[in-house]
This record gives C-alpha cells, structure tokens and sequence, in this order.
C-alpha cells in the first residue's frame, strides 16, 4: 500500500514577524508538524500562504490525501477561489485536519456553517486533554489524559455544530473546558478538528500531540465508497410502471 499523501498548510508569516515565534519553530509551524508525520511515514509536503495560489494550486489538491491547516493573523487574505477549491475537494473525498486558530479559517466555517466563535486567554497555563471517545481511531495509543504544560486557553461555548464525533476535551487551569476534537463528515470527506497548537508554545513537538495528528490522519483519508453523486435525471434500477395520472 503507498503511504498516504499529506499536505501541510500554514500562512507562514508569525514564524518571519515575531522573533519569539521562530525561536519555538524555526522551520515553521508547518516544518514542525511536517516532521512528525514524515517519521510516521506518511508522504509530506508543505505549503505556505504568501506561495502563488496559496501553494493550494489544483495539481497540489489533486496530489493530497489529507491536508492539515494552521492559520491565525491572516484568515482574510486566503482568497475566496482557494477555499472554494479546498472545499470541492473535501466534498470530493479529500480529508481536512483544522488546527487551533484555524477555527476562523474560512475553510473551516464555510464547511460549519456557524460563527466558530470561543472564548479565549493567552498566559500560557495547563491544558489537560481527556479522551472522551477511547474507542475511536484517533485515541490510538493514547493514555486516558494528556497534559501539555503551557497552552492558550480556549473556552466554551463553542460556535461550531454539534460533532458527528467528539474525541477530547481540554480543561484549563484558570477553570474553562472545552471540546477540543470533533469530528465532522461533510459530502464524501472527513473533518477533524483539534484545538491544541499555539503559536508561541512548543505543543507539535509534544508525542502525544503527534500521535493524535498521525491518527487524525489515517481516520480523515478518503475511502473508497460510491463517489459523490451527480445530479441529473436517474433512471429507475427497477421495471417500474409509468403512471400516466
């Protein structure tokens, strides 16, 4: 079987405007997530915002498996045509893994369908993330809890609909929880997303955190059903009688 084909989208810009930043992630945030999935052994390649169609050119999509995005400051510069091509592709069968800022990606919301708005505090407290859903695949090999030890803080509620699955949630030192991996089928693809990865923390380097993405994406890669419909006139599969009125 060949190895799943993932691409890594990031605007590329924190890691280049705050030094802070490019001291956690020097390659970038896309870099360091990369590395994880290449040592898992899926085929990686990355793409960054300020890249000719966002490096989500049609040849790019139509190469991807699963495609992961991390966005923040810069939501509204990803032209609308691109979200349009991502979405088309997700519907088409293609999986999409949305992480922590991304909530306000347009990707993210035009495939919800709500605000996606939270609460939110930045002072680098605990997070400790429950599995709630030890049975799905993306609990693989995970303990019953996680901790990583500096995070933003992210609080219900949360704008998103109701998940076809929910995998974690993450309560935080100050007191809020949150529902910190939900999963979504939208046309033929899968959805997942998963709250963890601020900027100015070290979280893609943390195991468990790896290990969740790397699960994330054997569940979110396309399977092969019956394709997605066309619309036109079907014809009966069976003799059935023309009623005439």
């Amino acid at each position: 079987m060949s190895a799943l084909r993932v691409l890594v989208w990031n605007e590329g810009r924190h890691e280049k405007q705050d030094e802070a930043v490019g001291r956690v992630y020097p390659n970038g945030l896309h870099g360091a997530i990369a590395d994880g999935l290449r040592e898992a052994g899926f085929e990686v390649r990355t793409a960054v915002l300020d890249e000719p169609e966002h490096g989500l050119t049609e040849d790019a999509l139509a190469q991807t498996d699963v495609l992961l995005w991390w966005g923040h400051k810069a939501h509204e510069d990803v032209r609308d045509e691109i979200v349009d091509r991502v979405q088309a592709r997700v519907l088409a069968g293609m999986g999409l893994i949305v992480l922590h800022s991304a909530h306000f990606s347009k990707i993210f919301k035009r495939l919800m369908g709500t605000t996606c708005n939270l609460k939110w505090r930045e002072i680098g407290e605990k997070e400790r993330v429950w599995v709630v859903n030890p049975a799905h695949p993306i609990a693989d090999g995970l303990p019953d809890q996680f901790v990583i030890p500096h995070e933003e803080m992210y609080g219900e509620p949360f704008g998103i609909p109701e998940p076809d699955s929910l995998v974690f949630i993450s309560w935080f030192a100050g007191g809020e929880v949150f529902r910190s991996g939900c999963c979504y089928y939208r046309g033929q693809g899968k959805v997942f997303y998963f709250r963890p990865g601020h900027e100015t923390f070290p979280t893609y380097y943390q195991a468990e955190v790896r290990q969740v993405l790397n699960n994330a994406v054997r569940w979110a890669a396309p399977t092969n059903g019956p394709g997605v419909p066309v619309v036109h006139v079907h014809e009966p599969l069976e003799d059935v009688p023309v009623w005439r009125g």
